[in-house]
């Protein structure tokens, strides 16, 4: 391992910032497919002989996992009881074993059933396939009105502390050697506009992201409409009984960004960064180097509103460049109802795709890069992705190598929000079965059905997030469920090759996040960020990478372009089945 200056590697810089075809003598990448291309005769049995025979086996009540979430629905049909719930994979207590934290909403005031209030939980690993409840000892046992979470190290003291997002006051938990403490009104990061006349804000995802890459990490915050139980608006779908309402009916709310004064505190920067929009309906939040300039930029998904591409200029501002980008509208110019989204390098050939999950009848969008600039194009109809995700309502959406075969496989949690919507649209359910859609290297193919009872069963679900829970090399799949118990999917495929590639970066960013990564193996480079957020109110592992290497023995080479410095180190080869940590 070697660390390079910017001076000296200016080369190998380009390599990382995903614009070149070789690396350092090594085979420049094959040719990749491409997703406007159709392959003649493929079918599903196809796919399975190819190797996408990928199985999964809910494993969360033998894990222990007892959680229920509770929308606090009393009969009123109230906004917030459809949207939850959230959550995601941290390791609290740092023994490198994957913890689970799940998010809990709550019961109204003045219809409180009597029993203990839900709180949020938390679930440590134990590293022997359960889990244990630490949820008092660890001071998370707090009631709100929970929708999502965030997890990184903001004060940069070595431990993931925990935010998370609410209808009302969010909460920024900090950890101190595995016990929080509550230190949001301290931090100033509650997610409200704090206008005298604001309502409390109502806030969906989060992430947390070095947008000025001074090493602190600033926080981004979804927030979603202007809503309070005094604003709730009567709609109905039947003429008779009250439904449901949809955002159109409400005031959007800005979404809010925090920079981070050195673990000491927090400044709203969201007018100075240009990021104040009271337009949006936000639910869901991405962080990805669109340019390839080594500033991160964030897309941003509405329901009923356009989406915004935040392009970050470097200077501490941003430009939503989200129409001219293309990803704003369908292809006939309609706002869709955006819940969850995804970024990642579908085609292994240094271009993005944005994946977001939409309303039933409104497909998966598939944003797909064209050229070398931030300008995209839908491309889900060419990647078979709008038939079967047509009649689905979408949230969790998580790009993630499932068979570990070198690409990236897409996941999709549905549920609709209306429990009467079959009696008023016979082909359109409350509860779906999730997607699985397996990358064949020309389009992502539907192959729910083989991978195990799990995607067999309709659920409501709503998060959707990855990690290695079992340290097995393959990734295993959260899913929580609005009103319901999380499914803990554990991953059984007999999958390919992998390495797992952890990071240690120079304080304060020590967990590296935004860090660039490119990991070549049999000629393709495969390329990610390490960086938190993404789906749709959960988030996946963060602290480390799963890489596929399908049939190579090892991989070849690994660069790491570090967030803050842009020095570039370089490690390999690394044998398959191996864990590398890569330090700055």
């Amino acid at each position: 391992m070697m660390g390079l200056s910017d001076a000296s590697i200016g080369l190998v810089l380009v390599l990382v910032a995903l614009s070149l075809a070789g690396c350092g003598g090594q085979e420049a990448p094959r040719e990749q497919p491409n997703f406007t291309r159709e392959r003649p005769g493929f079918t599903q049995d196809r796919a399975a002989a190819d190797g996408a025979a990928l199985r999964f086996t809910d494993i969360a009540r033998e894990a222990g996992i007892d959680f229920v979430h509770v929308t606090g629905a009393f009969g009123q049909k109230w906004m917030p009881e459809t949207i939850g719930s959230g959550g995601g994979f941290l390791d609290y207590d740092g023994d490198e074993w994957i913890d689970l934290l799940l998010v809990n909403s709550a019961e109204w005031p003045g219809h409180e059933s009597g029993r203990p209030a839900p709180t949020a939980r938390l679930y440590r690993n134990k590293g022997d396939g359960t889990f244990e409840d630490v949820t008092v000892r660890a001071g998370v046992d707090l009631t709100l009105y929970g929708m999502g979470a965030a997890f990184a190290d903001f004060d940069a003291d070595g431990d993931t502390d925990i935010y998370l997002t609410a209808v009302g006051d969010n909460r920024l938990l900090r950890n101190d050697a595995g016990r929080f403490t509550d230190v949001t009104a301290a931090m100033r990061v509650s997610g409200n506009n704090l206008a005298a006349d604001a309502p409390p804000a109502w806030s969906s995802s989060a992430v947390w992201v070095d947008v000025d890459r001074d090493g602190w990490l600033d926080l981004f915050v979804a927030n979603y409409v202007r809503w309070t139980p005094e604003t709730d608006i009567y709609v109905t779908r039947d003429g008779k009984t009250k439904s449901y309402a949809t955002p159109e009916g409400y005031k959007g709310e800005s979404s809010r960004l925090y920079r981070n004064l050195g673990g000491r505190g927090f400044e709203d920067v969201t007018d100075a960064a240009g990021v104040f929009n009271p337009e949006g309906k936000s639910l869901g939040v991405a962080v990805a180097d669109f340019n390839a300039d080594g500033w991160p930029d964030l897309a941003v998904s509405n329901d009923t509103q356009p989406n915004f591409l935040y392009m970050n200029a470097g200077d501490g501002t941003f430009t939503d460049i989200g129409i001219a980008a293309g990803i704003a509208y369908d292809e006939v110019g309609r706002a869709r109802a955006g819940m969850g989204i995804d970024v990642g390098d579908i085609n292994n050939d240094g271009k993005q795709a944005i994946a977001i999950g939409n309303f039933a009848r409104e497909p998966i969008s598939l944003y797909t890069q064209v050229g070398d600039g931030a300008l995209f194009q839908d491309r889900a109809g060419a990647a078979r992705l709008t038939r079967p995700s047509l009649l689905s309502l979408t949230f969790g959406i998580h790009f993630a190598d499932l068979d570990l075969d070198g690409r990236l496989d897409l996941l999709a949690a549905n549920g609709h929000i209306e429990p009467e919507i079959n009696a008023i649209q016979q082909d359109i359910t409350f509860a779906q079965k999730p997607q699985l859609f397996w990358n064949d290297g020309k389009q992502f193919v539907d192959i729910g059905d083989q991978a195990g009872a799990a995607f067999a069963e309709p659920i409501v679900a709503r998060g959707l997030a990855t990690a290695d829970i079992d340290l097995d090399g393959d990734l295993d799949v959260l899913i929580t469920v609005n009103g319901g118990s999380p499914r803990l999917l554990r991953n059984d495929t007999e999958s390919a090759g992998w390495i797992r590639l952890e990071f240690e970066g120079k304080s304060p960013n020590r967990q590296a996040i935004g860090a660039q990564v490119a990991v070549w193996a049999g000629g393709v480079a495969q390329r990610r960020m390490v960086r938190t957020g993404s789906s749709y109110l959960t988030q996946s592992d963060a602290t480390a990478l799963s890489i596929g290497l399908g049939a190579a023995s090892q991989a070849d080479s690994v660069l790491v372009r570090w967030p803050t410095s842009g020095i570039v180190t370089r490690v390999g080869p690394i044998p398959a089945g191996e864990t590398r940590i890569v330090r700055e």
